[in-house]
């Protein structure tokens, strides 16, 4: 009778260790598209192609800085996708939402067509600095159907200061970077050359 309870006592603190050694599941998050201004005259077909992101950047769990030398992860709030893809989502939908007259795709999507530009995008940092807020630093490149020369390149840099602290805050500031991008890449599109 009592080696069944010692057993039955080291059973359940077994259990009760393990329960306590495991992890809750993780948050997952999501950047929201921002609306922005409606462009006209833009080209009829754009095309986002496959967004690079630093190295940094590329895991599920959500960057919150990068600075002093060393990365601030949250090993418990991750993103809900990958993050290129999901970048890729938003902004194809904000450019949509900014240039109606225009049809824009992705480019791993399953719809496609030729395109009348195509915007190349290098995400280099997105996460916040030592002041708290997040910046979003970009480089893009817009190639326009017909032209033989470069492609128009832009450097973008944006900071925001998140509405609120923690990761919540953080991602809304990232939603908010994020639109700014939109707007930047819409007047690329409509100020394109050889109007």
């Amino acid at each position: 009778m009592v080696l069944s309870c010692l057993r039955a006592v080291s059973t359940l603190g077994l259990l009760v260790g393990l329960a306590a050694c495991s992890s809750p599941s993780p948050a997952l998050y999501t950047i929201a598209p921002v609306p922005g201004v409606q462009q006209a005259a833009s080209p009829k077909v754009i095309v986002l192609q496959q967004i690079g992101l630093e190295r940094y950047l590329e895991r599920l769990q959500i960057v919150r800085s990068s600075e002093d030398y060393k990365l601030d992860v949250m090993s418990n709030d991750w993103w809900g996708e990958p993050l290129g893809a999901m970048l890729s989502r938003v902004l194809v939908d904000e450019l949509q939402q900014r240039l109606p007259q225009s049809v824009v795709l992705s480019e791993v999507g399953a719809v496609s067509a030729p395109a009348d530009a195509t915007v190349t995008l290098n995400i280099q940092r997105m996460d916040k600095d030592a002041s708290g807020n997040l910046i979003l630093s970009a480089q893009a490149g817009i190639i326009f159907k017909g032209r033989t020369a470069a492609p128009v390149l832009h450097n973008f840099r944006f900071s925001v200061t998140p509405p609120s602290s923690g990761i919540p805050g953080e991602v809304a500031a990232i939603s908010t970077a994020v639109g700014q991008l939109a707007d930047g890449l819409a007047a690329m599109l409509v100020a394109r050359p050889g109007r």
